[in-house]
């Protein structure tokens, strides 16, 4: 998170085309923990790593619930940071195909909050999103921003009947 003219941002990544299954899809920086590394120190790397992240004045300020993905079979540990300033930031060739720099009152402005379809093991889902940056925001990320947001003070909104 870093400010732009007094107003919050997050940064978000969207995976280049050539990973896999999570190809396209919009994530938070983020990978493995390499030996001797503590999660805050693994997720700091992996933001330089992947966006090019200057780590000279960015702050860890916690860490939120852990978030196993059945798809993977991993364990996500987000961890919050926040930089005094905007960086300059690139994305890691190979790994990432954009960078966006999304407003916080974007993601909670009603009208971004949407359902959209995707389809697992051959069953169709109806599954809650973010739409910012020109991006569908869905699954882990989503759900990371969401405990977020809420720890910020975001109400969601009210499943709809259906």
């Amino acid at each position: 998170m870093f400010p732009i003219v007094d107003r919050a941002y997050v940064v978000l990544t969207v995976r280049a085309g050539t990973l896999g299954r999570h190809s396209g899809q919009v994530s938070l920086p983020g990978g493995g923990v390499e030996p001797g590394e503590t999660i805050e120190q693994a997720a700091l790397r992996e933001a330089h790593e992947e966006v090019g992240l200057p780590l000279d004045n960015v702050r860890v300020l916690g860490a939120l619930t852990p978030l196993d993905i059945p798809v993977s079979g991993f364990r996500l540990h987000p961890i919050v940071a926040v930089a005094r300033a905007r960086a300059v930031l690139t994305p890691s060739d190979g790994e990432v195909a954009r960078i966006l720099e999304v407003d916080i009152d974007e993601l909670v402005a009603p009208e971004r909050q949407i359902s959209i379809e995707r389809e697992r093991d051959g069953r169709t889902m109806i599954v809650p999103a973010f739409q910012a940056g020109g991006e569908e925001i869905w699954g882990a990320t989503a759900m990371v921003l969401a405990e977020f947001l809420t720890l910020l003070g975001w109400v969601p909104p009210a499943p709809k009947p259906g």
